[in-house]
């Protein structure tokens, strides 16, 4: 079975296309006007082995919040239809990643009821172009559309790209082992109440 999924959301803010398979080999083909979250995407794609494309149109003439939430958004609904009934998944994923100084952990659940603790503090308000408040902003649109509980943590770093890195690289991480199959629980779904 093939855990792909397509996704068009389209406002009056912005224009989001997002194609990814779950079960891909880490591919990626970004467009979104906003260079430093396509290379904090093509983390997530390369760790999760997630194939991904999105191409996005926003009103980033006021700025990138609309449009990073939005991607964040859509990406959430994209990962829950190709997902499915979750039969079978691991449904827990982890990871702790380093990048010099920075150290950031992640935990997630395909759990159905959406969540989000994100207990990070960037040092500097802007990486290059990019508002540092939007990454709360993505990962609360992801968590809200995938149904997933997410606790994000950064445990140390003095730079802000280093600390955003080691979040997206440990996010994709964790995805990866949550969405892999278990083949101790082939089509049962990972959950004492028998749906998720």
């Amino acid at each position: 079975m093939q855990r792909q999924a397509e996704i068009e959301r389209n406002t009056l803010e912005t224009r989001i296309r997002v194609s990814l398979n779950l079960d891909g080999t880490g591919e990626s083909r970004l467009d979104t006007g906003m260079p430093f979250l396509e290379h904090m995407l093509d983390q997530v794609a390369r760790h999760g082995l997630i194939d991904l494309e999105i191409n996005a149109e926003g009103d980033l003439h006021i700025d990138g919040h609309h449009t990073a939430e939005d991607i964040g958004i859509a990406i959430g609904q994209a990962v829950a239809r190709a997902v499915g009934d979750k039969k079978g998944i691991r449904r827990y994923g982890h990871a702790y990643v380093p990048l010099d100084e920075a150290l950031s952990r992640v935990v997630l659940d395909f759990s159905g009821r959406p969540g989000l603790e994100f207990d990070v503090a960037f040092p500097r308000a802007m990486i290059g172009a990019f508002d540092t408040d939007l990454f709360y902003e993505f990962f609360q649109g992801f968590v809200n559309h995938a149904g997933v509980t997410l606790h994000m943590d950064n445990l140390r770093g003095r730079n802000s790209h280093h600390i955003a890195e080691t979040l997206f690289k440990a996010f994709g991480r964790a995805l990866r082992m949550a969405l892999e199959p278990d083949p101790r629980m082939a089509g049962v779904i990972p959950s004492t109440k028998g749906s998720l």
